[in-house]
């Protein structure tokens, strides 16, 4: 199979999609460790104790910290992509079927992966949107 270099301009678009990626992540991780109680509420009603708050910003800081490397950019996004898989179940099982917090959850999971995708090219090459003429 062909290699296809991608384009400067892809490459940067790739960049900076994984860059909002981690941008997302790191203010999420830092409102869940330094403002919990900000989340008190919605955590409760998802049977999450408050107490698990520091836990949940270190998960986040990991993923973000793993996808933001490029040597473990792929791990990191299939955990990124976990992380956020299992923010749409907990939604789907409190009955919240198509609620914004489960598309956010989802765009942020396409976004990792299309930010990946654009910046490398041995993601291309395991996953063609299209075969080589």
């Amino acid at each position: 199979m062909i290699e296809r270099q991608p384009t400067t301009m892809s490459v940067w678009a790739g960049r900076i999609l994984s860059a909002l990626v981690v941008i997302i992540l790191l203010a999420d991780a830092s409102v869940t460790l330094f403002a919990p109680q900000l989340l008190e509420a919605e955590m409760s009603a998802s049977g999450f104790p408050v107490e698990l708050a520091p836990v949940l910003a270190i998960l986040m800081l990991s993923c973000g910290a793993l996808y933001a490397y490029p040597r473990t950019s792929v791990l990191g996004a299939i955990l990124v992509t976990g992380f956020f898989g299992g923010a749409i179940c907990l939604h789907l099982r409190m009955g919240e079927i198509g609620s914004p917090p489960q598309l956010i959850s989802l765009g942020i999971g396409v976004l990792a992966w299309l930010g990946l995708f654009l910046r490398d090219t041995k993601v291309r090459a395991v996953l063609p949107l299209r075969q080589p003429a």
